[in-house]
């Protein structure tokens, strides 16, 4: 017992020290990658962007400390919108909050439209990755991303306030400035997959969805028969992975990671991520029923190496049907 005792502590001291020295390589490689985003990289975005070099250091996941400012570049502001059109909504949104407090007073009337969504703000936001305490009541950030998101509701009326949104502009909150993830934000949801999901654009998304089914079934033909055959169709898991970018099923170190790649490669990533996913828990979805396999999709399992086993299964699955590639799939199936 005694032998067998020092063994087990000897095989736990050696793991350790295996662990320290896996912390000490990922540190030192974190330092080396963040150099050579500052110094070559981001100085020289233009051109430096599309080189094999960027493209591999970002797969393999940003800095942290560069990450706020790569996601910024990448996204852009094809809108335009400055620092003081940011501050005109937000003050529209607090004029709109405090009608909304004084009409509840008066005679608890529900209120509607745009003030409907700054409703629905309120009640989202301390629900936002409630693990980090720094979004809910009182926490250091949630008026922030409160003001963030009843500006941009004020701003965009048509598209409004959709669940989902708080974690999205959440994550740009915790690596921008207030105006730079406000800007990030409408730019983001501004794209054509987002604002087709937020808008619930349901042709749109059925093209999407039909898409998807064509490379899932080249990729995973076994798991595609399983999901027919058991009647889980695509909105029952994509829905929730898109609206929310992968905030929701996923880690947040790994959902940042996704979003690393995603501004690198664009919508395209999205559906390849939702491919890996269903590539790397194949073995298990196989043996579920259409509830089991819903529950499953919606929170993941958060195991070790999760990151490194996500974009490993992610590598495996090129988004390839044949000769055409993803856009030219959602083209055709838009005829």
């Amino acid at each position: 017992m005694v032998a067998g005792a020092k063994r087990r502590e000897l095989k736990e001291a050696q793991r350790r020290q295996q662990q320290r020295k896996e912390r000490l390589r990922q540190e030192e490689e974190i330092s080396h990658n963040t150099l050579i985003w500052n110094h070559n990289i981001l100085p020289q975005w233009d051109s430096m962007r599309s080189s094999r070099r960027a493209r591999d250091l970002w797969w393999a996941g940003l800095p942290p400390s560069v990450r706020g400012r790569v996601w910024s570049a990448s996204i852009g502001n094809e809108l335009n919108i400055t620092a003081e059109l940011y501050e005109i909504f937000l003050c529209r949104a607090k004029e709109k909050w405090r009608s909304v407090n004084e009409t509840e007073s008066d005679d608890g009337a529900s209120p509607a439209n745009t003030e409907s969504s700054l409703e629905l703000i309120t009640r989202d936001i301390s629900r936002t990755f409630p693990s980090l305490c720094v979004f809910q009541k009182g926490g250091p950030y949630h008026d922030l991303l409160q003001s963030i998101l009843g500006a941009y509701t004020c701003y965009r009326p048509d598209v409004g306030y959709v669940q989902g949104m708080s974690s999205m502009a959440a994550m740009l909150v915790l690596n921008m400035d207030k105006v730079e993830a406000f800007i990030s934000f409408s730019n983001l949801v501004n794209r054509p997959c987002q604002l087709a999901f937020y808008r619930v654009d349901h042709q749109q998304m059925l093209r999407y969805f039909g898409a998807f089914q064509v490379f899932f079934e080249d990729s995973l033909p076994r798991l595609f028969l399983h999901f027919q055959s058991s009647d889980v169709t695509p909105d029952l898991y994509l829905m929730d992975w898109i609206l929310s970018l992968y905030t929701k099923p996923l880690p947040l170190d790994v959902a940042c990671r996704v979003w690393d790649v995603f501004f690198r490669d664009g919508e395209e990533f999205l559906f390849r991520t939702a491919l890996g996913v269903l590539r790397m828990y194949q073995d298990v979805l196989l043996h579920l029923d259409l509830i089991s396999i819903a529950q499953f999709l919606s929170h993941l399992p958060d195991e070790e190496l999760l990151s490194d086993r996500l974009f490993s299964c992610i590598s495996a699955t090129p988004m390839l049907s044949g000769n055409r590639k993803w856009s030219q799939v959602v083209s055709s199936c838009r005829d």
